[in-house]
């Protein structure tokens, strides 16, 4: 790669997924200079706030791992000295990463400037030149280019294909309906609802969206009932969130399943 100055690939562990409040509590720096050498920096970050059980569950950081280690706001100066004028590189890091530490930063009363700043995101190149459509998928697992694409009867017969193509690439897959349904239709364990709108937090849903987002959800129907109201009848409520809103005022909230 050609480069006229060094670029710093970086990865963040926090406290969850919403980049704007969450906390970090890891952080690695690895900065590539011009010439092809490499400088690092690493270090646990103490949130200040307590790490939910299901953060924890991911990255395997707890309360106990960070208590000894410095805060954002000791870092801070050392952060933006090793990145100084770098173009920054990562792993869907525009979307999550460099939020998350524009939002530490501010909260340090400091600023990362990215008006000038270069980012190279592997994330975004694996998506664009590893398509996931189903031509692609016909091509990897049958090596068969799809004619007629977007017509009814082609693609379904290529589904097909590909589907028992991939029974035979991937042995550990259920054998039986009832098994690859389950499969297909697993939800994400820090997922509360099929669409990931409520989160799981220190063992209670979490909202996951709008101006509540990290909030609990008991919270809100105890101080705002008449927002899960206006949730419930939003046009592009599901029912599964409009029964969550609706059992929540009731006083009933949900119960995270027992592993």
């Amino acid at each position: 790669m050609k480069t006229d100055k060094p670029v710093v690939f970086f990865d963040l562990e926090a406290t969850g997924v919403a980049p704007l409040e969450d906390r970090i509590v890891d952080i690695a720096l690895i900065k590539r200079l011009p010439d092809g050498r490499e400088e690092a920096f690493a270090s646990y970050v103490n949130p200040t706030v307590p790490i939910p059980a299901e953060a924890s569950a991911v990255h395997h950081i707890t309360d106990d791992m960070v208590c000894n280690a410095p805060t954002f706001q000791e870092l801070a100066p050392r952060i933006l000295e090793f990145i100084a004028d770098s173009d920054l590189g990562g792993f869907n890091i525009l979307k999550y990463d460099i939020p998350l530490l524009q939002a530490e930063l501010r909260r340090a009363g400091r600023e990362l400037a990215m008006d000038s700043r270069r980012v190279v995101d592997a994330f975004l190149i694996f998506q664009r030149m590893e398509p996931r459509n189903l031509g692609a998928a016909l091509k990897f697992y049958c090596g068969k280019t799809l004619e007629d694409a977007h017509r009814a009867e082609p693609d379904a017969r290529a589904a097909a294909e590909v589907f028992f193509a991939q029974l035979s690439r991937y042995p550990q897959l259920p054998q039986d309906v009832e098994g690859l349904s389950a499969f297909c239709q697993a939800k994400d364990a820090r997922n509360v609802d099929a669409e990931g709108k409520f989160v799981w937090r220190n063992g209670e849903a979490a909202f996951n969206f709008g101006k509540h987002r990290t909030l609990l959800l008991r919270e809100i129907a105890q101080r705002e009932p008449s927002y899960l109201q206006w949730l419930m009848r939003a046009e592009r409520t599901t029912p599964e969130l409009a029964k969550i809103c609706s059992e929540a005022l009731a006083g009933r909230f949900p119960e995270r399943p027992r592993a």
